[in-house]
């Protein structure tokens, strides 16, 4: 999509702004000022002399005021109506400004023509059927006539064309955020397609090698202890490249911000339970406290996936560091004190055989503190101890 072709001209309708309460209010406020500057002149001689002009005057400057709300409906005739109003009324000169003005935005040039005239015709018309005396000649007078109603329907068409232009942009930067979701979404599809080719071309090659080995010993049974010892250390080193490889192909298609990969199921605090339980059952040792204040509602989504997220990683680390140890995880809070969290397991003796990114600590401190929380950790006693306290309201 090429976001410098030209876009066709709008319609005045698709560029014109909604006529709100307080659009109408400063648009009749102006409205009110010109036909009062205009009046003036001639109010009181009407009020003293003519009486009868004077209420002519005010019905019709007030109907002016009513006809043009419908200036967008019928833009042409309600600008000539009002127009002629003008011619009698000095209170319709506001109103007959702004009908023009609304016409001239359109910037068609046959209409702008003969409202333009119109109201140079009515104009003139009043300055010399008004009551009140002009000192200057009628050329002087036309021409002032002249200026006012070019002035105002050339400001009409400025407007005009500004809306335009502003649409124009809009358009432009509309049909680029488009093309940018487009290019996003390609990417986003070349780039699984990459990883799928990856995965085929050196992860399925990985595991087939660790496959092929773990095969091979289990037909051999002639090895000695040393010897299965050492096919197994070269099984588990091929398995730990191989899992060294699948974090760094599957590592694009996680969250930035969370770790979390973007299209999978994500957990609530009630998946809590159920984590625990799958891991129990696997052989890992856990005591689980839940003080959690739910009286007046479940746990904000976002803050029970961040929980989760801290226990799932605290029995990731314990069966890493301290195989077979007790993990007490203890979980409190409510939503006025926020989630306050709490892990502790022995420490683990020597290093473990499993490879890990070493990260994890980090993550978690990232994670908690996008949400607005804290997280610490410390060894007191010979236990490992993780703290973490997450807001309700993140």
């Amino acid at each position: 999509m090429d976001t410098t072709a030209p876009i066709d001209r709008p319609t005045p309708e698709r560029t014109r702004p909604e006529l709100t309460p307080s659009a109408h209010a400063w648009r009749f406020a102006g409205c009110a000022a010109i036909s009062l500057v205009v009046w003036s002149q001639a109010a009181e001689a009407e009020w003293n002399e003519v009486r009868w002009l004077f209420w002519v005057e005010v019905l019709l400057g007030l109907a002016a005021f009513v006809v043009v709300l419908f200036r967008r409906r019928w833009p042409v005739t309600v600008a000539l109506v009002v127009a002629l109003m003008s011619a009698v009324s000095g209170l319709a000169a506001g109103p007959a400004t702004l009908a023009g003005v609304s016409v001239a935005t359109y910037r068609r040039a046959v209409p702008i023509l003969v409202v333009g005239l119109v109201n140079l015709a009515a104009a003139q018309t009043y300055s010399y059927t008004a009551p009140f005396e002009i000192r200057n000649h009628w050329s002087v007078v036309f021409l002032i006539n002249v200026v006012v109603n070019g002035a105002m329907m050339g400001w009409g068409m400025f407007i005009g064309s500004r809306r335009e232009l502003i649409w124009s942009l809009q358009q432009r930067a509309l049909r680029a955020e488009a093309e940018q979701a487009l290019r996003v979404d390609q990417a986003r599809t070349n780039e699984r397609a990459r990883i799928a080719r990856e995965m085929h071309d050196v992860l399925a090659h990985r595991i087939t090698q660790v496959s092929m080995h773990a095969g091979a010993l289990a037909f051999r049974d002639d090895l000695a202890s040393d010897q299965l010892r050492d096919g197994l250390g070269q099984i588990q080193g091929q398995a730990n490249e191989a899992l060294h490889e699948l974090r760094g192909v599957l590592g694009v298609l996680r969250d930035d911000a969370t770790g979390v990969r973007a299209d999978a199921p994500q957990p609530t605090y009630d998946d809590i339970e159920t984590l625990v339980a799958r891991a129990c059952a696997s052989g890992t040792r856990i005591d689980l406290l839940d003080e959690v204040d739910r009286s007046e509602g479940p746990v904000p989504d976002v803050v029970g996936r961040t929980a989760y997220r801290l226990v799932q990683e605290g029995i990731t680390n314990a069966r890493k560091h301290a195989p077979g140890a007790l993990l007490k995880v203890h979980l409190a809070g409510s939503p006025a004190d926020g989630l306050h969290l709490r892990l502790r397991n022995p420490l683990g003796f020597g290093t473990s055989a499993a490879p890990g990114a070493g990260l994890g600590l980090v993550g978690l401190a990232e994670r908690v503190e996008v949400r607005g929380g804290r997280l610490s950790h410390r060894v007191d006693g010979g236990m490992f101890e993780l703290t973490a306290w997450v807001p309700w309201s993140a």
